[in-house]
C-alpha cells in the first residue's frame, strides 16, 4: 500500500484529501508544516509527499531538495504560472490549483506513484538496485558502463535501445546523474502512455482558452525540464503531428504552448529511448526520418536479461534480499535448484518481470524456501527445455486463436488470453483509449500487456461513411 504524506495547515483540506485518498487504498500520514513534518517522520520513508506552497514558516517548496529521491507534488490556493515554474525547476513532479476535484487528485497522485516507484530504504536501496542492475562481469554490461560515463560526459542527445523491462530509464537516470546537469531536473515523459490527442498539451504545455477545459495556463513538461535533463520514453509511439513539433524543439530550442504566438527559448539536454527498430519504422514511414537522424547521435544498446549469463544470479540475490527487507516476516531464501532455473529462464520481461516474480514468490512461498512453482512464471517446470525456443510472435498467437473457434471444445478462457483475444479481435476498430477504456484499464497498462504478449500496436482501420 503506498505511502503518502500530506503536508497543509487548513485542517479541512487535510481532512478532505486524506478521506479521498484513503479511500483508495493509500495510505496517508499528515503535518500542518515542513518544521513537523521533518520532526515527526522520516520523509524517507514515503513513496510520495503531496504539500502545500505557501506553510506557516517554511515554505512546502522546500521539502522538494528535502525529502529527495522522493516525489513532491505542490499544491496551492494562490495558484500562479510563476509559482508552478519555480516548482517544477525545483524538482516537483506535479503541481495543482486548489481547489481540485477528488479525480484530480487521484490522477496526479496516480500518475507520480507510476512513474517514481519507490526501491528504496533508508539504506538508499534505490542507488544499490540500479547498480545491481547494471553492474556485472560479462562483457555487454562492461560496455554498457563505459559508454555510459562518455555519453553523460556529453551533452549530446542519447538513443537508448533495449527491450521492455531492460532498464531503459534506469540508464537515462545514470546518464544524468554523471552529467553537469545533475543538479537540474529531469523530467520522464511515457509516450506510450498519453493519449494522442494530449501528447502535445503535455509537451509543450498551453494557454488558457487554448481548447475546451483549459481554465487555466500550465507549463508543458519540456519547459518544466528546462535546464536539465528530458527523457522521452518509447519515442517510437509519439504521434507523427508530436513528432514535427519535437524536431522543430531539437532544431530551434525554442518551444511554443498551444494557443500562444510567443515562443520561448528552454535548454534541455534530450535523451530518448525504445523497444522498437526506429531505422525500420523510418523507412516504412511511420516515424519521421529527419527526427531519427538527430535524436540518434550517441546510442546506448541495454543488453536483455537472458544474455547476461551468470550475473543473472547476483541480480536475484540482490532482488530477493530487498523484497524480504520490506516484507518483515515473511522473509524467505531460495534453493540452490531454484536458481539454477531461472538463470535457464529466459525471461520475455526482463528485469521487471524478475523483480515482480520474485516479490511474488516471497508473498506465496509457502515454506521458507522458494521454489520454481512459487515464481508463478509460465513454464516455471520446464525451463530447462524451454530455454533455447523463441518467444511467440503476435501472429502464431492469431493462428492459435483462430484455430480455436469451436466454443465447446475451448476451455474457460484465462484473463490473460481474454486480454488478448479482446486485442486481436477489436485493435482494428478501436484506438488505443478505447480499448483501454472497454477493457476497464489505464493506456499506460495496456501498453505495459502489449508489450508482455508481444502484441505490435496496429493503427484502427478509418471508418468510411456510406
Amino acid at each position: 500500500m503506498p505511502h503518502i504524506l500530506l503536508v497543509d495547515d487548513e485542517p479541512s483540506q487535510r481532512q478532505s484529501f486524506r478521506k479521498t485518498l484513503e479511500s483508495h487504498d493509500f495510505k496517508v500520514a499528515e503535518a500542518t508544516s515542513v518544521l513537523e513534518a521533518e520532526g515527526k517522520f522520516s520523509l524517507s520513508d514515503f513513496d510520495l509527499i503531496v504539500t502545500e506552497l505557501r506553510l506557516p514558516g517554511v515554505a512546502g517548496s522546500d521539502l522538494i531538495k528535502l525529502a529527495e529521491p522522493v516525489p513532491v507534488i505542490v499544491m496551492t490556493n494562490y495558484a500562479s504560472l510563476r509559482s508552478a515554474i519555480d516548482s517544477m525547476k525545483l524538482g516537483a513532479v506535479d503541481y495543482l490549483a486548489k481547489p481540485c476535484s477528488a479525480e484530480d487528485l487521484l490522477s496526479v497522485v496516480r500518475a507520480a506513484i507510476a512513474d517514481f516507484p519507490r526501491i528504496d530504504s533508508k539504506e538508499s536501496e534505490k542507488v544499490a538496485g540500479a547498480q545491481s542492475i547494471f553492474e556485472g562481469n560479462c562483457e555487454a554490461l562492461l560496455q554498457l558502463q563505459r559508454k555510459i560515463t562518455k555519453v553523460a560526459a556529453s551533452e549530446m542527445t542519447v538513443l537508448i535501445n533495449g527491450e521492455t523491462g531492460t532498464g531503459k530509464e534506469i540508464a537515462a537516470k545514470q546518464v544524468h546523474s554523471l552529467s553537469a546537469r545533475r543538479d537540474k531536473p529531469m523530467v520522464a515523459v511515457n509516450c506510450a502512455a498519453i493519449p494522442d490527442t494530449l501528447i502535445e498539451s503535455e509537451l509543450f504545455g498551453y494557454e488558457k482558452g487554448a481548447f475546451t477545459g483549459a481554465t487555466t495556463s500550465r507549463i508543458g513538461l519540456i519547459e518544466a525540464a528546462h535546464g536539465g535533463t528530458l527523457f522521452l520514453d518509447e519515442i517510437g509511439e509519439l504521434p507523427l503531428a508530436a513528432q514535427a513539433r519535437l524536431l522543430r524543439f531539437i532544431q530551434e530550442g525554442e518551444i511554443r504552448r498551444i494557443g500562444s504566438v510567443a515562443t520561448r527559448r528552454v535548454n534541455v539536454r534530450l535523451i530518448c529511448a525504445t523497444h522498437r527498430d526506429l531505422a525500420t519504422l523510418a523507412k516504412d514511414q511511420e516515424f519521421r526520418q529527419d527526427l531519427y537522424y538527430r535524436i540518434n547521435v550517441l546510442q546506448l544498446d541495454i543488453p536483455p536479461l537472458r544474455d547476461r549469463g551468470e550475473d543473472i544470479r547476483s541480480m536475484i540475490l540482490w532482488f530477493l534480499e530487498a523484497a524480504n527487507r520490506r516484507l518483515p516476516g515473511r522473509e524467505k531464501s531460495i534453493s540452490e535448484h531454484t536458481l539454477t532455473a531461472m538463470t535457464r529462464y529466459r525471461w520475455p520481461g526482463n528485469v521487471r518481470e524478475l523483480e515482480h516474480a520474485i516479490e511474488r514468490a516471497v508473498i506465496m512461498a509457502e515454506g521458507s524456501n522458494i521454489e520454481t512453482a512459487d515464481l508463478g512464471l509460465a513454464s516455471a517446470s520446464t525451463h530447462g527445455q524451454r530455454a533455447a525456443e523463441p518467444a511467440p510472435q503476435a501472429n502464431s498467437r492469431v493462428q492459435a486463436i483462430s484455430a480455436s473457434t469451436d466454443a465447446e471444445a475451448e476451455p474457460e478462457l484465462s484473463l490473460e488470453d481474454y486480454f488478448q483475444r479482446f486485442v486481436l479481435e477489436h485493435q482494428g476498430a478501436m484506438n488505443e483509449t478505447e480499448l483501454a477504456q472497454k477493457l476497464g484499464i489505464s493506456r499506460k497498462c495496456l501498453w505495459e500487456r502489449r508489450q508482455r504478449f508481444n502484441l505490435p500496436r496496429r493503427k484502427p482501420s478509418r471508418r468510411t461513411s456510406a
